[in-house]
């Protein structure tokens, strides 16, 4: 088989994945290579030529890639959250092109032309799953509750639009994750429970 073939069997190969955002050993192990500088030649050819993107050191993305699951590739382990996802569900209305997440870290970083700003969480509440829908594409999104739940830990007292669709059985399953006796006080008085 010539090297061409292989080369372009591989990046069809990537391409057939749900995933449009990968790390070098997302790459890996998705089409079996072993060898790291093997594979680095091949994936700096292939951005050479515009069939996968670069747009930050060390990932890599398909033409047309998920903005939000770069947001959640860049830094691991982090989820979207906060207003992003409040917004999308209807519960804030003020529209904003940022894409908010949750890691270990605070920051705010600008790539191709948009914003993604980090607020740091504690461990134990990061690595708590509950509320979080993890997909194969490499998406990690809170539920509108556990964003409700988020955005109130981290901001105390906050104005939301709309809480008709918050489920209210969900939120106080979900609020013993925090640890926090405040937030939960807040919650019942916001919710009316």
């Amino acid at each position: 088989m010539s090297s061409q073939k292989a080369n372009k069997d591989w990046l069809l190969q990537l391409y057939q994945t749900s995933r449009t955002v990968f790390r070098l050993a997302d790459i890996a192990l998705i089409i079996g290579e072993l060898d790291p500088i093997s594979l680095t030649k091949k994936i700096h050819y292939q951005v050479e030529k515009g069939n996968l993107g670069n747009p930050r050191k060390g990932l890599y993305t398909k033409p047309n890639f998920d903005f939000a699951a770069l947001a959640c590739s860049l830094y691991t382990p982090s989820y979207l959250s906060l207003e992003f996802v409040l917004q999308k569900e209807g519960i804030i209305f003020q529209y904003s092109n940022t894409v908010t997440a949750l890691s270990y870290l605070s920051r705010s970083v600008e790539i191709v032309g948009r914003e993604i700003k980090y607020r740091k969480l504690k461990a134990a509440i990061l690595l708590n799953s509950t509320g979080i829908i993890s997909s194969a594409n490499g998406l990690n999104i809170a539920t509108k509750e556990r964003a409700f739940l988020d955005l109130l830990y981290l901001n105390g007292d906050t104005y939301f639009d709309s809480l008709n669709t918050i489920n209210k059985d969900i939120v106080l399953e979900l609020a013993p994750i925090y640890s926090s006796k405040k937030l939960l006080q807040n919650v019942k008085k916001l919710l009316g429970v």
